[in-house]
């Protein structure tokens, strides 16, 4: 399988601006700029679209190894937090809560572990990643 999206950017690094979209249209033409990625701008940046992917393949992961132990969850929801700093990401925080009837908080955190170093993302990126889990 391969999934692509395309980058396209007009001007210098500063005043310019640029457009993301990707194969399936989720993204079409979305703006981003200096202002998006360093200020408070309109649009989006490339580090708030890695912690999308990996809140998502994070979640995703750990839903899969939830259901190799034989429970369903009724709800996850994951935080991430990208660290970008002196022009590299640096950390990757995920917080994830979780409703999952009948587990308990030890098998709960063990997946958690389990989700933090196999999803792909978290495979796929060369920092510090934590994941930390609150069972409700």
């Amino acid at each position: 399988m391969i999934r692509n999206a395309t980058a396209v950017w007009n001007g210098s690094g500063k005043e310019g601006k640029g457009f993301l979209s990707t194969q399936s249209g989720t993204l079409k033409d979305t703006q981003y700029s200096f202002n998006s990625r360093f200020e408070s701008g309109v649009g989006t940046n490339p580090e708030e679209l890695v912690a999308a992917a990996h809140a998502g393949c994070f979640t995703m992961k750990l839903s899969f190894v939830i259901g190799e132990q034989k429970f369903t969850p009724e709800s996850l929801e994951t935080k991430c937090d990208i660290t970008f700093e002196n022009g590299a990401v640096t950390k990757s925080q995920l917080s994830v809560k979780g409703k999952v009837p009948g587990m308990s908080k030890a098998q709960f955190d063990a997946a958690v572990k389990e989700a933090e170093l196999n999803c792909p993302i978290s495979k796929l990126l060369n920092t510090a990643i934590s994941a930390e889990g609150t069972l409700l």
